[in-house]
């Protein structure tokens, strides 16, 4: 199920970011536009985290992981990387530095 919430969040930043279609705000934005926001949602998944706020916490991840998810969306635009490949590498660096768990 996870992936299918995934990939649903994808397919919405790609709706959102068509350039026919698409949000006229989302559009606007570039890597240094959404950086203030993303530094936002960071603080308030620190602030749900000190509150001891569980659903808060599920949903500033979520404010955060859209942040992640706009970041791919942009570089696939320009032909750099997207968001498997993040998280391809991601997974590669966990399994490298845990030779103990995966050797």
């Amino acid at each position: 199920m996870a992936d299918h919430g995934m990939q649903k969040l994808l397919d919405i930043m790609t709706q959102l970011r068509h350039p026919e279609t698409g949000c006229p705000w989302d559009l606007k934005q570039d890597f240094k536009s959404i950086l203030p926001h993303t530094l936002e949602e960071a603080y308030e998944v620190a602030d749900a985290i000190e509150s001891e706020d569980r659903e808060q916490l599920r949903d500033e991840l979520g404010d955060l992981l859209f942040q992640v998810v706009f970041y791919c969306q942009l570089a696939r635009e320009e032909g750099s990387f997207a968001f498997d490949d993040v998280a391809k590498a991601m997974a590669e660096k966990l399994i490298r530095r845990h030779p103990h768990v995966f050797g």
